[in-house]
């Protein structure tokens, strides 16, 4: 596929992806055959079906064709079910035909890696660039339109569905996952189309997002994806969803990061292919899931929920230890269970015995059974309460009593403008009121608490992002860093890494402060730069083979005499020349110890596919352990760094934690920016930058070690 072509969108794939006729090249009245299998697929299809085998007139009492060519009319989507050796002479005929497009099921090409199949596949997108044909597959399992009841496919879509307004649009490459994230309607949720690209010779799942998010029928989009040798094809359709206010709900599988695992510094052990994508995805708009199971579960809420009127959730449970798991996922997600107004307290109160909790989340116990109206009541007046905009609703068990339960909090649901987010957590997936809330508008379910809250701070998130978008990106260092900083870093030391000192030099070009120094040789000099930069000082090693210096044992911290220096000075020497030559060893660093504070760590990475990506993280020594990190595409504006540190989970130590000085995140932020700046600047010379750390107290935040890694040639 190459990669210039522009993303198709829907008026493009329309005739293919929507058709009116359809045309089976190999049907066939063998059973099991995918000729076969196809025509009963189609059997409720909303068009014509036309039948194309020389070696028959008819089957089962349709007209069978010898040819494409002999149709009564040109053929919306032509469905070839040869084997691969007689696909393409079909593919190029429904080409000169004028065809909207081609679905290629047959399997064997360049998914074998084999060279011949390879060029077999390239000229089927070389077909479909000559003849403006769509083609999808080969090695594809079908599609299903079920606007039209059509289930272009050999193999076992759902049969049956009614798309409803709140419909869900499925995006895969795989064809079997497709078919498996489809299963849902099986379980009572409205899909309006499943589609699956496999080799993805011209059409590719990046124009199938793009089709669904100008498609009117589906709310929301769910999409599974491997990976693409042109990514930003898919952050083209994702900035497409975004644009029409389309939800995009999005996983990567294959995430598996063998490529950091040779990386020399932090940022490039940490921030692995799959952070690029993610990063790349959320700068774009989309939901990104971690897990399959959550995937359709996410689509499905986004495509019933309105705009959220409160950030806060309330939570109604006829089970104590149901609340206590709601109040525990609740915590972890960062939602608010605000508690109820004094209006909505009186009423909790009066319908809640004593041996429940008013409090959210409420425990109004299992005497509800007792008294239905009472659940009812303290849901209205919760779903009145103007602090929530969303109800959570644990259903511990499958018991048919639950059912009725669903209308009321829908009834109340779309009354409020609200949204109910029925979490069953029962082992009995489908069990009664299942269905009844899957098929609900106002009603979202989810199967596990923890997957219930990750949406609600996903709807959250999501509502920020398009009510108050940061500002655009503008430059913070000046344009003649760039160029200075290239030249440092051309003439700089020809290694692999340049040296610290020649790493914070180039730094400090773009504004980023960075502690003295002293470069000495000898034991006797690095005493006399002591007196010089006066105690408490740090020794550290300086040698091009020794980015790691604290794993190397070749830093001495807190040197406070004569005594301290010259023993660090020989120990440090001999650690180093253990791991390295003398010839590059370079000296010893003798830098002024800085008062303690918050460790951040700054880093970056140029991946091939997104390009440069800044990281911020908690820093030191326990960086790679904690792994609490965040990663965007750089450049980043300040506003966009200060979102980023805002989003770290160990934040609090940045903002007065335990009585220690808060720090200036605008400053911080500020910092970020210029580095990330300074990885788009460089990203032709470089692959990787660590500053680690970044020593923080208030308005005092200075880089005290980092790292630059050259690109090789």
């Amino acid at each position: 596929m190459s990669s210039s072509r522009r993303l198709y969108r829907h008026a493009d794939l329309d005739r293919i992806l929507n058709p009116g006729s359809i045309a089976i090249v190999g049907a066939s009245p063998r059973a099991g055959s995918f000729g076969e299998r196809l025509q009963k697929n189609l059997a409720d299809f909303e068009g014509r079906v036309f039948l194309v085998n020389a070696k028959y007139q008819e089957l089962d009492g349709l007209p069978c064709y010898p040819s494409l060519s002999a149709l009564p009319e040109v053929p919306d989507c032509v469905a070839i079910t040869v084997p691969r050796e007689a696909a393409e002479p079909a593919v190029r005929e429904a080409g000169e035909l004028g065809a909207g497009g081609v679905i290629l099921y047959a399997s064997g090409y360049a998914e074998t890696g084999k060279p011949e199949r390879v060029e077999e596949q390239k000229r089927l997108t070389a077909l479909a660039r000559e003849y403006k044909l769509r083609i999808l597959g080969p090695n594809c399992l079908g599609i299903a339109n079920y606007l039209r009841s059509a289930r272009i496919t050999f193999s076992e879509y759902p049969h049956f569905s009614h798309p409803q307004p709140e419909s869900v649009g499925i995006a895969s490459q795989s064809g079997a996952l497709s078919q498996s994230l489809a299963q849902a309607i099986e379980r009572g949720m409205s899909v309006s189309h499943a589609f699956s690209a496999g080799n993805q010779a011209d059409v590719d799942v990046a124009d199938l997002v793009a089709y669904l998010a100008d498609e009117p029928s589906c709310r929301a989009i769910a999409c599974v994806f491997e990976g693409m040798s042109n990514p930003e094809r898919l952050i083209e359709a994702a900035n497409i969803a975004w644009a029409a206010d389309k939800p995009l709900v999005i996983l990567k599988i294959a995430t598996g990061e063998q490529g950091a695992a040779a990386a020399m510094s932090h940022t490039g052990s940490l921030a692995g292919s799959n952070a690029a994508y993610i990063a790349a995805f959320e700068r774009a708009g989309a939901i990104v899931v971690d897990d399959f199971e959550a995937l359709m579960e996410t689509a499905a809420f986004f495509a019933k929920a309105p705009r959220p009127k409160a950030r806060g959730v309330a939570v109604v449970a006829t089970s104590g230890g149901a609340a206590i798991m709601a109040a525990d996922k609740a915590e972890i997600h960062g939602i608010p269970l605000p508690q109820p107004k004094p209006e909505a307290m009186a009423i909790l109160e009066s319908h809640i015995p004593d041996f429940g909790s008013t409090r959210n989340p409420c425990d109004v116990t299992a005497q509800v059974m007792n008294a239905p109206n009472s659940l009812g009541a303290c849901a209205e007046a919760l779903m009145g309460d103007d602090d929530y905009g969303a109800i959570v609703l644990p259903q511990p068990v499958a018991f048919d009593f639950h059912t009725p339960r669903i209308k009321v909090f829908s009834d109340l649901s779309q009354r409020f403008g609200k949204i109910t987010c029925n979490v069953l957590i029962s082992d009995w997936l489908q069990g009664p009121a299942s269905r009844e809330a899957e098929m609900d508008s106002h009603v979202a379910m989810f199967r596990s608490m923890d997957r219930c809250f990750a949406t609600l701070a996903a709807w959250h998130k999501r509502e920020a992002q398009r009510s108050s978008p940061l500002p655009p990106y503008q430059r913070v260092a000046p344009m003649a860093a760039a160029g200075e900083a290239a030249r440092l870093i051309d003439d700089a030391s020809r290694h692999s890494t340049l040296t610290e000192r020649e790493a914070k030099n180039v730094l400090a070009l773009y504004g980023v402060p960075v502690v003295g120094e002293s470069l000495v040789t000898d034991e006797e000099a690095a005493v006399d730069a002591a007196r010089r930069l006066g105690y408490p000082l740090a020794m550290k090693i300086e040698s091009p083979d020794i980015p790691h210096k604290t794993e190397a044992g070749v830093i001495a911290l807190n040197l406070k005499s004569e005594s301290e220096v010259r023993a660090a000075y020989t120990k440090l020497m001999g650690n180093a020349l253990k791991v390295a030559s003398a010839a590059r060893v370079n000296g010893a660093l003798l830098q002024p110890m800085l008062p303690p504070g918050a460790e951040i760590m700054v880093g970056a990475r140029i991946d091939p596919l997104f390009g440069p990506l800044v990281v911020v993280s908690l820093g030191g020594i326990l960086v790679e352990l904690l792994k609490d990190l965040v990663v965007a595409q750089a450049p980043v504006s300040p506003a966009e760094a200060r979102d980023m540190v805002g989003r770290l989970k160990g934040v609090a130590v940045l903002q007065g934690f335990r009585g220690s000085e808060p720090v200036d995140l605008d400053r911080l932020a500020d910092i970020v920016a210029r580095l990330s700046e300074f990885a788009a600047d460089q990203q032709s010379r470089i692959t990787e930058l660590d500053v680690n750390p970044l020593i923080c107290s208030g308005q005092r935040i200075t880089a005290v070690d980092a790292l630059i890694v050259r690109k090789s040639n």
